[in-house]
């Protein structure tokens, strides 16, 4: 039977529908036949990011490196000619000659154009460096000297040439230029041969590092000085080898030390200032108070400890009250980190001072005393961190005595006591300290507790060891009664428990029959008295 065709018109949707599928068919066989791929044409262009990158490394390459390396090239270059001997010319010559060609290379970036800029920064370096090259010429290298750098015009000349360095960098606000600039100013002070002279101008651009980081609002001219200050003191105080003398210690004058307590409140206190906000530049500060602090006692340290024996106690006195000063002018600019920080430093030099004024085991009495003296002023500074710290050093100094002590003198009784006056000052002033738990506190009474049964076990004949005992406990009865404060109670409470344990173990079989049965009968008087106080007191209560 034959099919008669519709008269009825096709669908437009439908056929549109079937065109599209057979596009997207023909597609791909193309696809796969890489049939629209011309023959002999190129492939695939690489992405525009990669052809960007190639290029970017391509120019920095080509403008930045090739600048860098070529202009260090030339400087070199000119520095090696300026300081041949040059016999037949007056020794003036060769300093002239590159300070013309410092000003022409001054001239060059001030007409420079724009675009050259980067060459230019390179350019204005080299004409610092070599500057401070001509103005050396005059005192070093070649067979004579137009200056000597030991006289005071050669001095000044050098310090001129390092002092415009400086004034250029602060212009241009530049961490690589003031680089390069502290540079020639701390190589000045090794140079010049006085060292009065020389010690004054590391103090001087190391104020003047401070001055500049304060007026800019940025740390970075500090952060420079800093290992240039210390380092210029170091290579000085090795008796300065760079300039051909043997290395050892030098020994004089004696205010030399000074010069780093100047440099370490100096950089302590500009690092502070120079910061204008941002958690990541307080941070910055904190480390570099931290390391300004270690490398410029340090080195303090070592020099006086070195060469200043007979002095060693009046310069670390004097550092101490440096410290201690710094931090509390850090305390008033509410820099906790900072305050802490010169603190201890500040109490270290103090131990220093006293661990040379005196013996042992009589050191350990007054190291035992600095302890107090530590947590009066923490509580004055408001560091809890402070705190922490002594009562972990504290422990440390205990502990040395225990080891040291090979006959007790009745210096750990000396521990007991700064335990308990430490604890009263704490609970005294727990307010201001903000301390929100008791921690520090109960760690110095339980501190005391410990150490007053071993004194006494010491000190105290073997019989009369738990009537001692006993006797200590009644004391912290009566602080508790006194001071109204129910931790000393708890004190007393414990020690008669372990007045109790020792008589159970060690005196029954061990003392005599005397001492034995006295010491009982008094251990259970006070213990049942000290019930019926209680239930006397659990009595009146409402």
């Amino acid at each position: 039977m034959a099919v008669q065709p519709s008269d009825k018109p096709p669908d437009p949707a439908a056929l549109a529908s079937a065109l599209e599928r057979l596009e997207v068919r023909l597609a791909r066989i193309e696809a796969y036949l890489r049939l629209d791929t011309p023959a002999g044409a190129a492939g695939p262009a690489a992405p525009a990011g990669v052809r960007n990158t190639e290029e970017e490394l391509e120019f920095k390459i080509g403008q930045e490196w090739f600048a860098r390396v070529g202009i260090a090239a030339l400087a070199i270059g000119v520095a090696f000619t300026l300081s041949l001997p040059y016999p037949s010319l007056p020794p003036v010559v060769p300093s002239l000659i590159g300070y013309v060609l410092v000003a022409g290379l001054f001239a060059l970036v001030r007409f420079s154009p724009r675009q050259f800029e980067l060459v230019s920064r390179h350019l204005r370096a080299t004409a610092m460096a070599l500057g401070y090259f001509a103005s050396l010429r005059l005192c070093f290298f070649g067979e004579r000297h137009a200056l000597s750098a030991d006289a005071a015009a050669g001095g000044i000349v050098l310090t001129l040439a390092a002092g415009a360095n400086l004034a250029i960098a602060l212009r241009r606000k530049s961490p690589g230029l003031f680089g390069l600039a502290l540079f020639t100013g701390y190589a000045t002070a090794l140079a010049v041969g006085s060292p009065g002279f020389g010690l004054g101008l590391v103090a001087l651009f190391s104020i003047a590092a401070v001055a500049a980081g304060v007026r800019l609002g940025r740390p970075a001219p500090i952060l420079i000085a800093m290992p240039f200050a210390y380092a210029a003191y170091f290579v000085w105080a090795l008796n300065n080898p760079f300039l051909g003398r043997p290395v050892q210690v030098v020994a004089g004058p004696a205010w030399a030390p000074a010069v780093l307590l100047v440099c370490l409140v100096a950089f302590s206190r500009g690092l502070r200032r120079s910061i204008r906000g941002g958690e990541r530049e307080n941070t910055v500060a904190n480390v570099g108070v931290f390391l300004n602090a270690l490398a410029g006692y340090t080195l303090y340290l070592g020099h006086t400890l070195a060469c200043f024996d007979a002095r060693l106690v009046g310069a670390q006195l004097a550092a101490a009250g440096v410290l201690i000063g710094l931090a509390i002018l850090h305390a008033r600019e509410k820099d906790v980190s900072g305050s802490f920080i010169c603190a201890m430093t500040g109490f270290l030099a103090l131990s220093f001072a006293i661990i040379k004024a005196t013996e042992p085991p009589d050191v350990f009495v007054w190291l035992s005393l600095q302890s107090v003296i530590v947590v009066a002023t923490a509580i004055w500074l408001r560091s809890r961190f402070i705190v922490v710290a002594n009562f972990v050093i504290y422990l440390v100094i205990l502990a040395g005595y225990v080891a040291v002590a090979r006959q007790e003198h009745g210096i750990s009784i000396g521990f007991g006591l700064v335990a308990l006056a430490t604890a009263r000052l704490l609970g005294w002033k727990q307010k201001r300290l903000e301390l929100k738990t008791e921690l520090m506190r109960n760690a110095y009474l339980a501190t005391a507790f410990l150490i007053f049964p071993y004194a006494l076990f010491h000190l105290v004949p073997g019989a009369w060891v738990s009537l001692a005992w006993v006797g200590a406990a009644l004391l912290y009865y009566l602080l508790a009664a006194i001071l109204h404060n129910r931790k000393y109670r708890w004190m007393g409470h414990a020690t008669l428990l372990l007045t109790a344990l020792y008589l159970a173990i060690v005196g029954i079989s061990r003392l005599e029959p005397l001492f034995r049965n006295l010491s009982l009968l008094v251990l259970g008087a006070v213990l049942l008295i000290v019930s019926l106080v209680f239930t006397r007191l659990r009595a009146r209560r409402p």
